[in-house]
Formats: C-alpha cells, sequence, structure tokens
C-alpha cells in the first residue's frame, strides 16, 4: 500500500520541510505584525485604533485563498512585486510568507488584546503616574503580562497557521498540499494511503506544538 514512498519519486521530507519553513516565517511575521496591531487596537490615537479596527474586521474575514492568491495576481503579476527574488519558487515562497502574516496578525491581535484585558488598569495608570509614556507602559508593564496570559490561545494560532500553509499550494509553493495533489494523480490506487502519509505528517508537527506550548503556558502563567 506504502510502495509508492519507496520509489524516491517523491520528497515529502523536502515538501514538510517546506511547510515548516513556511510556519516559521509567518509566524515570526504574523507575531510582530499582530502586536502592532494590539498595540494600535487599544492607542490612545483615535486614527490608529480606526485603522486597527478596519483591518482585523476585513482581513479576519476574508477567506485566506482570496488572500494568497490576491498576493500572487495582485502583487506580483499586476504590479511587479517580487519581493527581492528571481525564480518563480522563491517570490511564490515569499508572498505566501506575506499573505499568511497578513491574515495570521488578525488573530494573533485579538488574542493579545484579550491578554491585555487581563492585565489591571491600575498598574497601566500607576505606569502613567510615573510619567511613561504609553509606548514604555505597552512594551514594559502591559505586553509582558498579557503575553504571559495568551500563550495557550497563541499556540491555537501556530496550530492553525500550520494547517492553513496547505492554501500556499494554490499559488505553486512547493509544500506538502502540493505534494499530495501530485501523489493523488499519480498513485489513484492509493488514495487512501495518500491521504495517511499526509495526515500523519501534519499531526507530527502539530501535536507536539500543542504539547509543549500548553506546558509553557502552565509554567509562565500570571498568578493574580
Amino acid at each position: 500500500m506504502f510502495d509508492f514512498l519507496e520509489s524516491g519519486q517523491y520528497d515529502l521530507l523536502g515538501a514538510f520541510w517546506v511547510t515548516v519553513q513556511l510556519t516559521l516565517y509567518s509566524a515570526i511575521g504574523s507575531l510582530v505584525w499582530g502586536t502592532l496591531l494590539a498595540g494600535m487596537r487599544v492607542s490612545p490615537v483615535p486614527l490608529m485604533r480606526a485603522f486597527g479596527t478596519a483591518y482585523v474586521n476585513v482581513v479576519r474575514n476574508t477567506p485566506l485563498t482570496v488572500l494568497i492568491v490576491a498576493c500572487s495576481l495582485g502583487l506580483n503579476q499586476t504590479l511587479g512585486f517580487s519581493m527581492g527574488a528571481e525564480r518563480f519558487e522563491d517570490i511564490g515562497f515569499r508572498l505566501a510568507v506575506l499573505g499568511f502574516a497578513a491574515y495570521t496578525g488578525t488573530f494573533v491581535c485579538e488574542a493579545l488584546r484579550s491578554g491585555i484585558n487581563t492585565v489591571p488598569v491600575g498598574q497601566a495608570e500607576a505606569a502613567r503616574a510615573l510619567g511613561l509614556s504609553f509606548t514604555q507602559v505597552l512594551r514594559l508593564i502591559v505586553l509582558p503580562q498579557a503575553f504571559r496570559a495568551v500563550i495557550a490561545p497563541l499556540a491555537n494560532v501556530l496550530i492553525a497557521l500550520t494547517k492553513n500553509t496547505t492554501v500556499a499550494a494554490a499559488i505553486g509553493v512547493a509544500e506538502a498540499a502540493l505534494l499530495m495533489k501530485e501523489m493523488m494523480e499519480n498513485e489513484a490506487q492509493a488514495l487512501f494511503a495518500v491521504f495517511g502519509v499526509i495526515a500523519m505528517g501534519f499531526v507530527l508537527l502539530t501535536l507536539p506544538t500543542g504539547l509543549l506550548l500548553g506546558w509553557v503556558a502552565k509554567r509562565v502563567a500570571v498568578k493574580r
């Protein structure tokens, strides 16, 4: 049933390595962008709050496939935006990371905003009374506690991001979903085996991540 894996025709490890890279780079980008969005959502500047709210509500409710395809068709093919890459594979990979970061950052933002709401208001007020600016209060007082409070929700976002990387196949990124499509076309007699192999690969990626971050969340939880 699994003879197709022994033929050497399919680079299964290479495809999942691309998935891991997509997840890692997109997670870093979404964490940075989501933190900035969360700061905008709680900012005292009305314009920044309005932008953060509008961005999160629009992007979060837009299908991810639409965003990824828009990055490829709109940014690359229409505007010629290649993000410094020359090869088609590298352009697709970088645009996919951009799309995933733009999309997943909205979920990171909402998770962080819920963590910010768990920080007692008196701490921020005390910091402002000491002369700290809003940015300093957010960076030194609020965000460190907010991150500790939302590690578990962020773990769920990371797991969802890992599974969402399959959408990158829509613009030709050679990750696990694109390999699965090729295997299904060539190994029609072993469809269940193909599904099983790809599904097990994602389980091996997401299950340890959830367990590790769940343990970390318990270790660093803020005691109230």
